[in-house]
C-alpha cells in the first residue's frame, strides 16, 4: 500500500468509526460495509494487504493497549480459566475446523486444513469487553474475557507458523511442535518482561511525562519485534510488557498516567478501524478470485459457511465441556492432595485458593463472544501463495473467503445479539458497585489515618524548615482536604444506598440533580473559554497568558471527568 492509500484508509474508516459512535451503531460491522460499498465505486484501486504492516506495525499497539487496562491480580486469579480458553479453545477450534476443511475442500491437504483453523480460532474480545462493560457485566468475566484475548493470538500465530512449515515440507514430529510452542511461549513472555521491567525502571528515572509516553510508546513494536527475532511470539512479548507496566504505572507521575490513557485509546479507535476498512476493501477481491478459482463461487462460499457455524458452535462445546470437567478433575485431585497434607504437620497451615467460579449464565456470555477480528486478518494475509521452500499453498483463496465470512459472520450473529443475550440472562453484578464504595471507604480511610501519622511524624522538621505559621497553614489547608474529600466519599454513599430504597421515578430525579450541576458547570466554563478567546482574538491578551488561564479551566473540567468516571464506575 502507497502512503497516500494509507492515509485516505485511515480518515475513511474514522470518518465512519465516529459516525457510528455518534448514532450509537456497531462500528466495525458499519466500517466493513462502508469500505464494501467504497470498493465498487469504479477507479477506487484493489488494495493488497501486506502482512508485515498488519503484524508489525497494527497488532502490537493494540495488545499493549488491551494489556495495560488488565489487572495482574485479577489475571492471575483467572489464570487457568484463561489459560483454557486462550490455548486449549483456540487449538481445539484450529483442529476440529481443520477437520470440516479437509473433507470439504478436494485439494486441501491436512496441514493446510488445520492451517486454515488456526487462522479463524482466535476470538477478538475487544468489542465484547468494550459492550460488557456498558451492561455491567462481573469483573470475573471481563477478566476471563480480557485475558483470553491476550493468549489466544499467540496460540493462533504460533499455530498458524507450525503449520505453514509443515505445509511447505517441513518434517515435525508432535515433540518437535510442542518443543516449537514451548520456546515460543517461554521466549515471549521472557522478552516482554526485560523489556517491560527495562522500560519501567528508565521511566521512574526521569521526570518528563512526554519522553515517558514516548517510551511506552516504542516499548510494543521493540517486544515484538525482539521477540520474534529470538524464535519467540511476539504477541506474548508485547503482552508480557503491556502487563508489567500496567501493573506498576501508578508508581509513575501522574502527568504521565493522564497523558497515556488517552493516546492508547485514540490509537485503538484509529488502528481497529483501520483494520476493518482493509477488510470491507478486500472483500470484493477475494470474491473474485474465488468465483475464478475452479472450485467456484458458490461451493467456496458454501464451505466458508459450514466453517462459520462450525466456529460458533465450537466454542459453547469447549466452554461448558472444560469448564465442568475441569471442576470435576480438580475436585478429584484435590481431595487426594489435601487427605495427603493432613497427614503432614508443615502443610495444614496451606490454604487453597480456588478459582472464581462461574455459573451457566456467566458461562453462556462467555461462549457467546467469539467475535473474530483483528488477528484473523493478521493470521490469513501472513500467508503466502507459495513457502520459502517453493510449495504452493493449497486453496489459498478459499483460506480468505473462509477468515473473511468468519469474521464478518461473527461479528453480525454474535456481535449484535451479545448486548440483548446479557440483559436477557441478567448477568449484571448489581452488588459490584456496592462493593467497590465499601473498599474505597475502607482504603480512604486508612490512608487518611497514616497521613495524619505522618504529618505528626514530620511535624517538627517541617517547623525547622518552613517555620511555625507556613507549616501550620500548610497542614490545616490539606488535612481539610482530607476531610472534605471523606465527607463527600461517605455522602455519596449513603446517597447510593439511599437511592435504592425509593422509587424509579425518584431515583431519576435524585440522580438528576449531580447531572444538572455538571451541566451548568460545564457551560460557565465554557463560557470563560469563550471570553478568554475572544480577548486574545481582539489583540487584548497575550498567547502565553492566554493558555495558562486555560490550562487552569482545563484542569477544573478534568477533575469533573474524573469524579464522573468514579461516581459512575461498574
Amino acid at each position: 500500500m502507497e502512503l497516500a492509500e494509507v492515509l485516505i484508509i485511515l480518515s475513511g474508516s474514522l470518518l465512519v468509526t465516529g459516525f457510528a459512535r455518534w448514532k450509537g451503531l456497531p462500528a466495525p460491522l458499519l466500517t466493513v460495509a462502508v469500505a464494501l460499498a467504497v470498493s465498487f465505486i469504479p477507479g477506487v484501486p484493489d488494495i493488497q494487504i501486506d502482512s508485515e504492516v498488519i503484524l508489525t506495525v497494527v497488532l502490537p499497539p493494540l495488545l499493549y493497549s488491551a494489556s495495560l487496562d488488565v489487572s495482574l491480580l485479577n489475571f492471575r486469579e483467572s489464570r487457568v480459566q484463561i489459560q483454557r480458553l486462550g490455548i486449549g479453545a483456540v487449538v481445539v477450534t484450529a483442529f476440529v475446523v481443520g477437520g470440516v476443511a479437509y473433507v470439504l475442500i478436494p485439494d486441501m491437504t491436512w496441514p493446510a486444513a488445520v492451517l486454515v483453523g488456526a487462522v479463524v480460532a482466535p476470538p477478538d474480545a475487544v468489542s465484547a469487553a468494550a459492550i460488557g462493560r456498558k451492561l455491567g457485566l462481573p469483573r470475573k468475566v471481563m477478566t476471563v474475557l480480557s485475558g483470553e484475548s491476550l493468549i489466544n493470538d499467540a496460540a493462533s500465530l504460533t499455530l498458524v507458523k507450525v503449520f505453514l512449515a509443515i505445509v511447505g515440507g517441513a518434517s515435525l514430529t508432535l515433540w518437535e511442535d510442542l518443543g516449537i510452542f514451548g520456546l515460543a511461549i517461554g521466549v515471549g513472555v521472557a522478552v516482554g518482561l526485560v523489556l517491560g521491567f527495562v522500560a519501567h525502571r528508565v521511566r521512574m528515572r526521569i521526570d518528563d511525562p512526554v519522553i515517558e509516553n514516548v517510551i511506552g510508546l516504542l516499548l510494543p513494536f521493540i517486544a515484538y519485534i525482539t521477540a520474534e527475532e529470538l524464535s519467540g511470539s511476539g504477541v506474548l512479548a508485547v503482552v508480557a510488557a503491556g502487563l508489567f507496566v500496567g501493573f506498576n504505572s501508578p508508581r509513575t507521575g501522574y502527568a504521565t498516567r493522564l497523558q497515556e490513557r488517552p493516546f492508547w485509546a485514540a490509537a485503538d479507535v484509529l488502528l481497529e478501524g483501520f483494520v476493518f476498512a482493509l477488510i470491507g476493501l478486500q472483500l470484493r477481491t477475494v470474491v473474485q478470485e474465488v468465483a475464478e478459482s475452479d472450485r467456484g463461487l458458490a461451493q467456496s462460499v458454501g464451505v466458508a459457511f459450514v466453517v462459520l457455524a462450525v466456529v460458533v458452535l465450537v466454542r459453547p462445546a469447549f466452554v461448558f465441556a472444560s469448564y465442568y470437567a475441569a471442576r470435576v478433575l480438580r475436585y478429584l485431585l484435590l481431595s487426594r492432595l489435601l487427605r495427603g497434607m493432613r497427614r503432614v504437620p508443615a502443610l495444614r497451615r496451606v490454604r487453597y485458593h480456588p478459582q472464581p467460579r462461574l455459573d451457566w449464565r456467566q458461562l453462556t456470555v462467555i461462549s457467546w463472544t467469539g467475535m473474530r477480528g483483528v488477528v484473523t486478518l493478521a493470521a490469513v494475509v501472513s500467508i503466502p501463495a507459495v513457502t520459502e521452500s517453493g510449495v504452493p499453498v493449497p486453496a489459498r483463496d478459499t483460506m480468505f473467503l473462509i477468515a473473511f465470512v468468519v469474521t464478518v459472520g461473527t461479528l453480525l450473529l454474535q456481535g449484535l445479539t451479545l448486548p440483548a443475550l446479557i440483559r436477557r440472562l441478567g448477568v449484571q453484578d448489581a452488588s459490584q458497585r456496592d462493593r467497590d464504595l465499601a473498599a474505597e471507604l475502607a482504603l480512604f480511610a486508612t490512608s487518611t489515618a497514616e497521613t495524619l501519622e505522618h504529618v505528626e511524624a514530620r511535624r517538627a522538621a517541617w517547623t525547622a524548615q518552613y517555620g511555625p505559621e507556613l507549616t501550620e497553614r500548610a497542614i490545616q489547608a490539606a488535612t481539610a482536604r482530607l476531610v472534605r474529600q471523606n465527607d463527600a466519599l461517605r455522602r455519596g454513599a449513603v446517597e447510593d444506598a439511599s437511592d435504592r430504597t425509593v422509587t424509579g421515578a425518584e431515583r431519576d430525579r435524585r440522580r438528576e440533580v449531580p447531572r444538572a450541576i455538571s451541566r451548568i458547570r460545564r457551560e460557565l466554563l465554557d463560557k470563560r473559554r469563550e471570553v478568554v478567546l475572544r480577548e486574545r482574538d481582539a489583540g487584548a491578551l497575550d498567547e502565553e497568558v492566554m493558555r495558562h488561564v486555560l490550562l487552569g479551566i482545563d484542569a477544573e473540567e478534568l477533575a469533573m471527568d474524573t469524579n464522573a468516571m468514579s461516581s459512575t464506575r461498574s
